[in-house]
């Protein structure tokens, strides 16, 4: 019996600028060939947010345009990733990769690779004094949630994140500035995302994540001096330092609402589905 998570809804067209965008960045390089990385978000930009981010699923249309775009790159100059702040396990449970895809976890503390028997993840190692800080800091926001319905801490190997979705706006303030107040006294960056602050004793960022993958898939290519084209979609403020690494030849594209680095938008993951359905077109066809 086929469930309706399993059926893609008819993707909508694209708008004319994004669809646009999407050809040229698909286009043949010429005389100089260019290796590709489409590197997405997971939470708000193929799965809409939900209340439990452990119901979390990518949206129909979205689901099969990812199966898609996997199979048609497969054996291509051209990569799929998802880089997300989630630890990586939980992405790579959630959304199900295609094999072959670049999985980054954790904002870029955590990464791996989708294969036919599972993840194959590198191991996140700590020193002495960034275990002795993951301690205080998931101490300190264990104190910042006591007390406060609906806010709560999940650990990750490198970060502890405090959660207020279901927080009142009083406790969601309260726990938030709590937080905060751990970050600086222990040193540490304080990143706010939707309904979310993740602290990390591991510096990174999906700018960072992405500019290392950017160099991977070129050497991957056999092309280590050509520049690696990025198509980056994101919906959160922890995007937008993938899309502040973007330059000419890039394309990034911001689902969603709110201000933006990104030169494209478009309004959900449905829509951001028919971007990637229209790339598994043109990146499909001979020569592509």
């Amino acid at each position: 019996m086929t469930r309706p998570d399993d059926v893609a809804s008819q993707p909508v067209t694209p708008p004319g600028p994004v669809a646009e965008a999407a050809r040229a960045f698909a286009a043949d390089g010429g005389d100089a060939p260019h290796p590709r990385l489409v590197a997405l978000d997971f939470d708000g930009t193929l799965a809409p947010l939900v209340d439990d981010p452990h119901a979390a699923r990518m949206a129909p249309a979205a689901r099969a345009a990812v199966d898609r775009l996997g199979a048609v790159l497969a054996g291509t100059t051209t990569r799929l990733a998802l880089v997300s702040g989630r630890h990586l396990a939980d992405l790579a449970e959630r959304s199900r990769p295609p094999v072959g895809t670049f999985l980054v976890g954790s904002h870029g503390a955590e990464t791996g690779v989708a294969t036919p028997a599972g993840v194959e993840a590198v191991p996140v190692e700590l020193t002495r004094d960034q275990a002795d800080l993951l301690d205080a800091l998931r101490a300190g926001f264990a104190d910042a949630v006591a007390g406060r319905e609906g806010a709560w801490v999940q650990d990750k190997p490198s970060a502890a994140v405090l959660h207020t979705r279901l927080a009142s706006a009083a406790d969601t303030r309260a726990a938030e500035d709590a937080a905060d107040a751990v970050a600086e006294r222990l040193g540490l960056h304080a990143m706010h995302g939707k309904d979310v602050v993740e602290v990390a004793v591991v510096e990174t960022s999906k700018g960072e994540a992405v500019d290392r993958l950017r160099d991977v898939v070129g050497h991957d290519a056999g092309l280590p001096d050509a520049r690696t084209r990025v198509l980056y979609a994101g919906d959160d403020t922890t995007d937008e330092t993938a899309f502040a690494v973007l330059g000419p030849g890039d394309l990034g594209i911001k689902v969603g609402d709110g201000e933006t680095l990104a030169a494209q938008r478009v309004p959900d993951a449905d829509a951001l589905a028919a971007v990637l359905d229209l790339l598994a077109d043109l990146l499909g066809r001979p020569g592509a």
